[in-house]
This record gives C-alpha cells, structure tokens and sequence, in this order.
C-alpha cells in the first residue's frame, strides 16, 4: 500500500528533475558551438593560437568545478537538493547575461570561472534522483536524466549554430533565459527530495573539500575500481568538448552550422540510447554486461572518428558513441548501492569532483596534442590523435571495470541497512 502511495509522488519528482536538467543542458549546449570561435575572434590568431586558449578555459573552468563541486553536493545533503539546484540555476543566469556582455577574453574568462562555481545542478540532480529512485531501478533513472542530456543536445547546439550565425553573443542571451526560466520553474515547482531526517546533521568542510570528497570513493574495491573508471570515461569525453569544433572545420570545412547539426544528431542518438534502452537492456542483460558493452562501443566510436579523412566517416562514429552512453548509468547506479542516504550528495559530488580532475590537464591535454599534430612545422598531420588517445583511454576502462565488477559477496543495499 505505501508503495502504491509513493510511486505516483517519485514519478512526478523525476519529471520535474528532468525538465530541470534538460533546461540546464539546453542553456549549455547553444554556447558550444559558438565558444571556441567567439575565443578565436578575441584572440584574432590562428586555429592553433585559438585551440591553446579552449584548453586553457577547459582547464580552469574544471578546476573550479572541482573544487566546488564537492562543497555543493555536501551542502544538499546538509540543506536540501532543492536550494542548491536553485541559487545553480540563477547564478548560471546571470553569468550568461555577463558572458554576453564581456568585452575582451578577460572578463570572458571571468565569466567561465563563474560557471564553473555555479554548474551544480547536474551534480545535485543525480543525489535528488537517488534520494527518490529504490536501488533496483537506479540505472533506468539515470538512463532517464541520460536522455535529459540527449534531447538537450538536440536542440542546444543546432539552435546555437544557428543563433551564432547571426551573432556570437545571441546564445549567450537564449542561454541565460534558459537558466532564468529554469530558476522560476524550479522555485514554483520543484519539490524537495530529501527529508529532514535523512539530511546530514552537520555540514563539514573537511569532507566536502576535493580530497575528502575522493575519500569517499576508496571505501571498497568496487567503488575504487568504478571511480577510475569515471575518470577515464570524463577524461575521454573532454576530447569533444575542447578540440571538436575546431577538429571539424579544419578537417572536413564544417562551420558553427554544420557543427550544431551534427551535435544534434549526436544528441537524438544519445537521447534514444538512454531513454528507450538503457533501462531494457540493464533489465535483461544485468548493469555489469551493460557497463562492459557501452565501454567497447566508445572504444571503436572514437578509433573511427580518430582514423576517418572524411566528414561521412566521421558521422558514423556518433551512433557508437551514443552506445557507449550505455555504460554510465549502471556505473552510477552501482555506486550509490554503496553509500548511506545521507551521503549521496557527497558521492555524486566526488563523481562529479572526477570529471572537473580530469578537466584540470584534459582540455589543455587534448588542445595540445591537436595543435602539435597540425602544426605547420609537422612533417606528419596526424589530426585525429587526440580521439585515438581517448580510444585508448577508454580501452584501458574496460579493463578496470572487468576487474571491479567481478561477482563476489552481494553488498547490503545502502538503503536496507
């Protein structure tokens, strides 16, 4: 009977989780397109000079996350998830409007430290997706926030390289409405998802600095070998954050357009993995053959789009990279079996404290590499090394997740004990 009561209140609570990030992300992704050649303009220099500034704003726009990331999650198991996801929202509103206004690459890069303060509402949104999810139905959730981040991905970049047509800086503005209505709906709709008696009694800053954050990720070996995993799988994906625009136009001649249409289609095959098939194929084959699969299809995902000399080659890496989507949710679902209800904020901030590490030398990594491999004193243009080095990346996490997820002593579920 109580379940009968509940279920109806968790699905309303996921919906509106949902819209609230899929807002998030469509604020996020109309600037993708356009970033790197608003930096490009500013810096008025060569694609190279231009790649090393993207890796340069990467790199400290994951610094700061790293650092804040941990603080916030801490702060939504001691406060609630619904105030965090809130002052998220409206900080990221205002820096866009700032960003849009910003002058010169100074105050630009002012603005995307900002940014990195105040993105934490993906953080807080898988703590809010736990706090309502039972354990046995976690991977469907998080396939369901997945496809939050896939239809946002649809739109944002496509509307992006269409806004940035006509100007640079109209994204910036479409952006921070989005941010700004996503502050309204939350504040009138958005419930709380952690009840007063489950919240942390106390909120620490020793454990919601980076470091302690990381302690809570070397609790067991299945947690550890994940986390790495994690690592590799974030320090992989910021090959397309920082080096993709560019890679496109100067490989195959693709302008901001053609860039966000082809982040669209990326974005509709994501969406599709994660809202029609995550949850089915976890529920048939079990979260550690899943994992094991989404980890192999962004192997070869990134060796092809590494290897191909032309546009076509490279558009048919998207949808294996959309089926390497597959392997995050039961990577997260895992882990949250692993810690108490009142620890969930701290662990998705670690996680999150993950991707912003991998961010402090993955961007400038990336940017580097393809700099180097087309610069005209090369004898040799190899200019998809940067996606074979994520290959391998993501190679090596297969290995590790093969090796922490073997069956061993069934853990009590963190919300049984």
């Amino acid at each position: 009977m109580e379940h009968a009561t509940h279920t109806p209140v968790r699905r309303a609570a996921v919906v509106f989780v949902f819209v609230t990030v899929l807002i998030d992300i469509l604020a996020f992704g109309i600037i993708i397109p356009v970033l790197p050649h608003l930096i490009e303009q500013m810096t008025g220099g060569t694609v190279s000079n231009a790649a090393w500034w993207v890796g340069v704003f990467g790199t400290v726009f994951a610094t700061i996350q790293f650092v804040f990331s941990p603080i916030q999650g801490a702060l939504s198991d001691r406060f609630g998830r619904r105030p965090v996801i809130l002052l998220s929202n409206l900080g990221l509103g205002l820096d866009f409007v700032f960003m849009a206004l910003a002058p010169s690459l100074t105050l630009l890069f002012v603005g995307r430290i900002i940014s990195g303060m105040t993105a934490a509402s993906f953080t807080t949104a898988n703590a809010y997706i736990a706090d309502v999810t039972p354990p046995e139905k976690r991977s469907a959730a998080f396939g369901l926030l997945g496809g939050a981040f896939g239809i946002g991905f649809i739109i944002g970049p496509a509307l992006g390289g269409f806004l940035g047509g006509i100007d640079l800086r109209l994204p910036f503005w479409v952006a921070a409405g989005l941010a700004l209505t996503n502050f309204l709906y939350g504040f009138f709709i958005l419930p709380e998802s952690l009840p007063a008696e489950h919240r942390a009694a106390r909120f620490e800053l020793r454990s919601a600095n980076p470091l302690g954050a990381l302690k809570l990720l070397r609790r067991n070996r299945t947690v550890f070998g994940l986390s790495v995993v994690m690592f590799l799988f974030y320090l992989a994906h910021y090959v397309l954050q920082t080096v993709f625009v560019l890679y496109a136009d100067y490989r195959y001649g693709w302008g901001p357009q053609a860039v966000g249409y082809v982040l669209a289609l990326v974005g509709a095959c994501d969406g599709s993995v994660q809202a029609f098939l995550t949850g089915r194929l976890t529920a048939r084959f079990g979260e550690r053959r899943i994992l094991l699969a989404g980890l192999v299809f962004g192997t070869a995902a990134f060796a092809t789009m590494g290897f191909a000399s032309v546009g076509w080659v490279f558009l048919i890496g998207i949808p294996l990279m959309s089926l390497w989507g597959l392997a995050g949710p039961p990577i997260q679902s895992i882990m949250t079996r692993h810690v108490a209800p009142d620890e969930q904020g701290r662990l998705q901030g670690g996680v999150t404290s993950l991707g912003s590490f991998a961010g402090i030398f993955g961007p400038y990594l990336f940017a580097q590499i393809f700099a180097f491999w087309i610069s005209p004193d090369r004898v040799w243009h190899v200019a998809g090394m940067p996606f074979l080095l994520a290959a391998v990346l993501v190679g090596i996490g297969i290995v590790v997740a093969a090796r922490a997820t073997r069956p061993g002593p069934k853990p009590a579920l963190a919300g049984e004990t």
